[in-house]
């Protein structure tokens, strides 16, 4: 009989040598591929966790910006009742209220084109009005303050009233 290569498979039909590289070789058995429990308990922890250091330093950010906001407004109503003094000598009523910065009353000397603000004057962070009251308390020429998120008097914090600083 003659002696085969090493590197050589059997010959096929035709007598021809096939390489070993080419050869079929015998079916692995079949594994199933997939995520095992522990697997996805590991993500499922690293996830809380991440959940758990961003989710707080997120979720109190919306009620910051509504305080910074309405403080904004309040001191853009404050500059223009501040305007409306240097042209009228005076503030303007508590009955003629915070309108008489974009309608002019009856008895305004001077009174610009558009009024002290143009488009209305701006609501506070909870979209509610502010509160206007001539003359304010503790000898203040006005207050102008917003009700807070409950848009009731008083109330501690989120929904504590927030003054223009004058």
């Amino acid at each position: 009989m003659p002696q085969r290569e090493i590197n050589q498979a059997p010959s096929d039909t035709m007598g021809e040598q096939t390489p070993l590289s080419v050869q079929r070789r015998p079916a692995k058995a079949h594994y199933q591929s997939g995520f095992t429990l522990i697997e996805i308990m590991v993500v499922i922890v690293i996830l809380a966790i991440l959940a758990g250091l961003v989710v707080p330093k997120v979720v109190g950010q919306s009620d910051k910006a509504r305080v910074k906001t309405t403080e904004t407004a309040l001191a853009t109503v404050s500059n223009a009742l501040d305007m409306y003094k240097v042209d009228n000598s005076r503030y303007p009523t508590t009955a003629q209220g915070l309108d008489a910065l974009t309608t002019p009353p009856a008895d305004a000397k001077n009174y610009p084109d558009g009024g002290y603000i143009k488009g209305g004057y701006p609501t506070d962070g909870w979209e509610s009005e502010m509160q206007y009251v001539a003359p304010g308390n503790e000898g203040r020429p006005y207050d102008l303050f917003s009700l807070g998120a409950d848009g009731q008097q008083g109330g501690e914090g989120q929904d504590a009233d927030i003054y223009a600083k004058l």
